[in-house]
């Protein structure tokens, strides 16, 4: 069905005047009402602060019933995604639309893992970075830099090089954010081997030294590569809409992730799984977890529980169930004695059970588990978000190119209410009390 579809129209009235406005049907989900001419006829704007009622583009990528805890990646739920699948398939999918079969997975397989490398002058830029640099300040700064090491995929008017792009963040991004730990830790940069999976190359990269061989855990690879399906892409979240906002002036695609990536560093947006830790550390002990629950209960305390409740989900985040696996899976292999990790598995059991929860729908989301997990996999929390940008570029690529074939796309304009001075006239600083 074509969203552009017009079956019914919507009734404006302001004091003695109508305005019909379009109503359109997506194939799922709300109708939306056009507003495009609306200050054309009527000039006055709609004033929607955060955009929460305004549908800023047409997509067929990613669907979110918040009410309903669905999240589907081109139609396929995220549960059979991650179930089934692995991330590059994933990948394949938000890019072309479809599932691959057996020989384009083999050939996407092959050019994506024959991309992973990274121009070796990149060494020496990194080396520009102080060594306490904040590895999401290193990936800004390194994905955006691409550009300038990759002239030859920058024309975003051509097909092959926008491919050619795409390909490129998504092989190079895992080495990139492998670069970025080990400089933070000062260790030697790992580089990437074609004989492993996307998963466990990557793990690869952070975790093995010169001095020995690595081998790859199978449990944590899994682990790895669910957590890059679950955080592949979210439909309009705040990064997606930048990163489109960015691409809808025509900068070039590497400039526009790096954007995203900027985005994505705020503490409300990709920083929540390190609040959510940083929470459990302020806890401490299974003992003390009765006080910060009555905390939270009290209305007149500032005191929230981070990685609870969700501003789509208002049902249980369908990624946090298979997060929650995962989480318990990897700290079942590892077996660590963590006291943070018995707070945040205690914390989960009372938040399932307790009527407060419950009844404010304050299910743990997917930032609570993926923190926990990242955390016994062996990550700092610095590199939280680095991950999650990994995991994000395909969905960032995925809505950029969208929205570059777009016929309809126009430059990003948003509207204000303005509430500043009226007209006044410049007064010479003499004059002036």
């Amino acid at each position: 069905m074509d969203a552009k579809t017009n079956t019914k129209t919507a009734q404006l009235t302001i004091g003695d005047k109508n305005w019909s406005l379009p109503v359109y049907p997506g194939t799922i989900g709300p109708d939306v009402i056009d507003i495009g001419k609306l200050y054309s006829q009527t000039g006055m704007f709609t004033y929607d602060p955060g955009f929460t009622s305004t549908g800023s583009c047409e997509s067929k990528i990613t669907f979110i019933d918040g009410d309903e805890g669905v999240l589907l990646y081109r139609g396929y739920p995220i549960e059979q995604l991650a179930e089934h699948g692995d991330f590059l398939e994933t990948c394949y999918l938000l890019l072309y639309g479809e599932l691959p079969t057996a020989a384009q997975k083999a050939d996407f397989d092959y050019r994506v893992t024959r991309h992973t490398m990274v121009h070796e002058q990149m060494m020496r830029f990194f080396q520009g970075f102080r060594r306490d640099a904040h590895p999401m300040a290193v990936m800004v700064a390194s994905v955006g830099a691409l550009s300038a090491f990759y002239h030859d995929s920058t024309d975003i008017s051509d097909p092959h090089q926008r491919m050619v792009a795409s390909m490129r963040m998504i092989a190079k991004l895992p080495t990139i954010s492998a670069m970025a730990f080990k400089y933070s830790i000062g260790q030697p940069f790992v580089y990437p081997k074609n004989d492993l999976d996307y998963a466990s190359n990557f793990l690869r990269m952070c975790f093995a030294v010169p001095c020995e061989e690595y081998k790859v855990n199978p449990v944590l690879s899994t682990a790895m590569d669910r957590i890059f399906i679950l955080h592949a892409d979210h439909e309009q979240n705040a990064s997606t809409s930048t990163v489109r906002l960015a691409g809808s002036s025509g900068a070039n695609p590497f400039a526009c992730i790096a954007a995203g990536i900027a985005c994505l560093w705020g503490p409300a947006h990709g920083g929540a799984n390190e609040a959510a830790l940083k929470m459990l550390t302020e806890i401490g002990k299974p003992e003390r977890i009765p006080e910060f629950v009555a905390r939270a209960k009290d209305p007149n305390d500032s005191f929230r529980l981070m990685g609870f409740g969700h501003r789509v989900y208002k049902h249980y985040d369908p990624r946090a169930k298979i997060m929650q696996r995962t989480c318990h899976e990897v700290l079942k292999e590892m077996n660590i004695k963590d006291d943070l990790l018995d707070v945040a598995v205690e914390l989960e059991r009372i938040a399932l059970h307790d009527e407060y929860f419950i009844e404010k729908k304050l299910y743990p989301n997917v930032d609570y588990y993926s923190g926990i997990t990242l955390r016994a996999m062996g990550f700092p929390t610095t590199m939280f978000t680095v991950l999650f940008a990994l995991a994000r570029t395909v969905g960032w690529i995925a809505q950029w190119k969208e929205m570059i074939e777009d016929p309809h796309q126009k430059i990003g304009r948003p509207r204000q209410l303005y509430t500043g001075a009226t007209r006044r006239d410049y007064m010479p600083i003499t004059r002036r009390k």
